[in-house]
């Protein structure tokens, strides 16, 4: 699969998978709703349940901005099998206008944030590595 090829299904992709590294090296893997937009990949905090807004995701993206993404798709006709994975180095959005950019895409992208916009904050992901299979 070519660079074109993956960053194609990584824009398709309606959910992904981050893994971030938390305390003692462990791996946190979580799943986001996502944009990308050239050579960054954006998510933001948004307004579905959750215990705190201090999730660890952000807290480990501060400590270690080491991260990967993963979509992937499934089918019985393992034939059909894909994933794409990029790597890059993560961070909490500071430019309220970037912020605000990022917001307005995954808005286009998600009617379930027109209804209710993302607070944030927003983490930009600056893809600097991307790799994939497919089974055809």
């Amino acid at each position: 699969m070519d660079v074109a090829e993956m960053k194609s299904r990584l824009a398709a992709a309606e959910v992904a998978h981050l893994a971030t590294v938390g305390d003692g090296d462990r791996p946190h893997l979580v799943p986001v709703c996502f944009v990308l937009a050239d050579d960054r990949l954006y998510f933001a905090v948004d307004a579905k349940p959750k215990r705190t807004r201090d999730l660890k995701r952000l807290r480990n993206i501060a400590a270690n901005p080491a991260v990967s993404v993963l979509v992937d798709h499934y089918e019985d006709d393992w034939s059909k099998l894909w994933w794409v994975r990029a790597d890059g180095t993560a961070r909490k959005v500071g430019d309220s206008a970037e912020a605000g950019r990022a917001i307005e895409l995954l808005m286009a992208r998600y009617p379930q944030y027109r209804a209710a916009r993302p607070a944030g904050p927003v983490v930009a992901i600056s893809i600097e590595r991307l790799s994939g299979w497919t089974g055809s």
